[in-house]
């Protein structure tokens, strides 16, 4: 029996998202797809028929996610090319490959990320949680929007996070070179970003078919978080609790996934974008709620406007639709 859409939530997997939706004709390409939330997300897509690309940073590891899909959905088309976002050079390389042999794309979902790393910087001079996060989906996202557009209807899926509570974007020292690195400020920032540019995508490329949501995927372990050390996750845990009243649960990877599976195929969201999205529903906006909700001033289109043109000027490329 199929579930009833509308007690989708926190414990609803990608393939409970899926069910019924056929993705056949579809061609899906997820960042950061060689594990946790972006394999998953692939290989739910794949079951419904979807053709995957995996843009991968590790191109080896993006080989053994293919297998794993192919060898779990029988007749899968899963193909991967490399891509790091923290260098333009990668990112304009990768976007030259998927275009020379792809032309339509439905579904893009900008899974890749880091978060809390120590103090690092891009092959080009960023912070490198604003630098991957943001500004490297900003310019692949914006270099491969043609085959967007010629799909449409067609979505655009960034992950973004609660986190974004923690902050809003600094312009004025969008890199930490004049205030104290701090790791959490800086995730805040860059996934506060992730909302503001889906705001900014929206805004431009829904007259052409194509819809932006900004998704919140839950709290799970994954290779994410690679940087974070044991009094890191004791913080993080003990922050959920807090939050949630005592509440809180880790979620599976297969219920993580889901959010971004619904928001980038979901038959109720059409006619809607630039939204931000958690447990599989369109969140409410929340300037006092630590447990969900998102920020008035993620979704603001003026600083949407203005964190666009910066965007291009430090990524050097002009966008027009």
């Amino acid at each position: 029996m199929t579930q009833d859409r509308r007690t989708f939530g926190a414990e609803t997997t990608a393939d409970d998202v899926l069910d019924g939706i056929d993705l056949s004709d579809k061609l899906a390409l997820v960042t950061g797809g060689a594990s946790g939330l972006g394999t998953e997300t692939a290989r739910a897509l794949a079951a419904r028929g979807a053709g995957i690309v995996i843009a991968a940073r590790n191109v080896e590891k993006g080989e053994e996610a293919a297998q794993t899909i192919r060898d779990a959905v029988e007749g899968a088309s899963v193909e991967v090319i490399a891509l790091d976002l923290a260098s333009l050079d990668s990112i304009r390389s990768a976007a030259q490959a998927f275009l020379a042999t792809h032309d339509r794309l439905d579904l893009l979902v900008n899974n890749a990320g880091v978060m809390a790393c120590p103090p690092l910087k891009t092959a080009d001079g960023f912070e490198m949680q604003f630098g991957t996060n943001h500004l490297g989906h900003f310019l692949f996202t914006n270099l491969i929007a043609s085959a967007l557009i010629a799909a449409a209807p067609s979505r655009i899926v960034n992950l973004s996070s609660r986190g974004h509570h923690r902050d809003t974007v600094h312009f004025e020292d969008l890199h930490f070179a004049e205030r104290d690195y701090d790791k959490w400020q800086s995730y805040g920032q860059s996934k506060t970003a992730n909302i503001l540019f889906t705001v900014g995508l929206d805004a431009r490329l829904k007259d052409k078919g194509v819809r932006a949501y900004a998704v919140h995927p839950g709290g799970i372990v994954t290779n994410l978080g690679r940087h974070l050390n044991d009094d890191d996750v004791k913080f993080l845990m003990a922050q959920m609790q807090k939050n949630s009243g005592g509440n809180a649960a880790l979620k599976s990877i297969p219920q993580g996934a889901a959010t971004s599976c619904y928001a980038a195929t979901a038959p109720e969201l059409e006619g809607q974008g630039a939204v931000y999205l958690e447990d599989c529903h369109v969140a409410a906006v929340d300037d006092e709620n630590m447990a969900g909700g998102v920020r008035s001033y993620a979704l603001d289109p003026d600083t949407a406007e203005k964190l666009w043109a910066v965007s291009e000027d430090l990524v050097g490329d002009r966008f027009a639709y």
